[in-house]
């Protein structure tokens, strides 16, 4: 009874876990950003990070169930690692950089409705709209939808917490006037809102490809390895004049560049492959919501974060 109590549990506390390193990268990555790092170059460093970490697990302990690498597997792996590596996580870096944690992971909320969607338009989710089960699901894309366009285009005023009073913000190097504010933060809006969309498809075309080719561990650093020579190239065409920016110290950058590469990466798309072969990839997206909670807790503490009431 309790193995099989473990068993139904496993999935839930796989991806709360997720939802709370993903809070740690957030607020770690946007300290770095802050300070000036190319966020070409961390995705760079992230997922030369994240290969290093888990290719060795693959290589050894996936040596006799690893199945062939054929063309079409390694065309949906290429994509993969285009959607994440490369376009999810340039545009979320691009939209953090220029808007906040918490807006960003609140804006992270649409990523269930943009999964659901799309596992609709695959034909990976059925819907049936006599169940209350798929009711709630209608329901529930229409209002991260609409919640998403209020806060892109209403920020309103500062809603104040007590603590954050007491914290100095840290200095950022991306905001200036006013005015240049409310561009950047309606562009980091549009920003966040790419980056959503190609990491709900990653979740949909990760769930089929696993299918074809189980082995998780394996999968995941193909995907790491792609997304990393990807982004290179992203970044030599996009910082081509800044040779500087590839230059990392034992700071703030390396942190932001490890623990992205290494926990937020390897070991989540391997966590996040596992539970959708078991759950399907609308269940390991609807746990991100979580994750804004967290921030905003993070975020007020440690970078004195104003909380808008349009958030």
């Amino acid at each position: 009874m309790a193995s099989h109590f473990l068993q139904v549990c496993k999935p839930y506390i796989a991806m709360i876990s997720l939802q709370f390193c993903y809070a740690g990268m957030n607020i770690i990555t946007k300290v770095s950003l802050n300070h000036g790092m190319s966020h070409y170059v961390l995705v760079v460093y992230r997922h030369a990070f994240a290969t290093l970490s888990i290719a060795p697990f693959a290589l050894i302990l996936e040596k006799k169930v690893r199945p062939k690498l054929t063309l079409p597997i390694f065309m949906q792996i290429f994509v993969l690692a285009l959607l994440g590596p490369v376009i999810d996580q340039n545009f979320y870096y691009a939209g953090l950089k220029f808007t906040s944690p918490t807006f960003s992971c609140a804006m992270s909320n649409i990523l269930p409705a943009m999964t659901f969607v799309i596992a609709v338009l695959c034909r990976m989710e059925k819907v049936d709209i006599k169940k209350v089960r798929c009711q709630a699901k209608v329901v529930g894309t229409l209002v991260t939808v609409a919640g998403a366009m209020l806060m892109t285009l209403y920020k309103g005023p500062i809603v104040e917490i007590f603590w954050s009073k007491y914290v100095h913000p840290h200095p950022s190097k991306v905001h200036g006037s006013q005015e240049s504010t409310d561009k950047d933060w309606l562009k980091g809006s549009i920003f966040l809102i790419v980056a959503t969309l190609a990491w709900a498809s990653l979740f949909v075309l990760q769930a089929a490809t696993l299918k074809k080719y189980s082995a998780q561990l394996s999968l995941t650093s193909l995907i790491c390895f792609v997304g990393t020579l990807q982004a290179i190239v992203v970044t030599l065409v996009m910082e081509h004049n800044k040779p500087e920016v590839w230059t990392i110290g034992w700071d703030i950058n390396l942190l932001a560049a490890a623990y992205a590469g290494i926990v937020t990466s390897s070991i989540a798309y391997y966590v996040q492959g596992l539970v959708m072969e078991k759950r399907g990839p609308v269940f390991a997206s609807a746990f991100s919501p979580l994750m804004m909670i967290i921030v905003a807790i993070m975020g007020s503490f440690i970078l004195a974060e104003k909380i808008f009431l349009g958030g």
